[in-house]
């Protein structure tokens, strides 16, 4: 499972969102868009404008925001990557 993060330096629903996936044992590439322009623009292009962080992908399928990861671990998908 390749999991992307994109997020900035402060922000609570990112440190969510790695904790989860710590606590399921998930390895993450987190890409600091505050820090990088050019992040900045891939993580829009890619998420279909949106602006809020973290943005999370999974497997190059675009899951969303935190409350999403959430959802989509509580339907199995952290667990199970046939699941979508």
């Amino acid at each position: 499972m390749k999991v992307v993060i994109y997020s900035t330096a402060m922000c609570p629903f990112c440190d969510r969102a790695k904790m989860l996936l710590q606590k399921r044992n998930i390895d993450y590439t987190e890409f600091k868009v505050d820090q990088d322009v050019k992040l900045f623009e891939e993580m829009l292009e890619l998420s279909n404008g949106r602006r809020s962080v973290p943005q999370i992908f999974i497997d190059d399928r675009h899951i969303g925001g935190y409350d999403d990861l959430v959802e989509f671990d509580m339907e199995g998908g952290l667990e199970n990557n046939d699941s979508y």
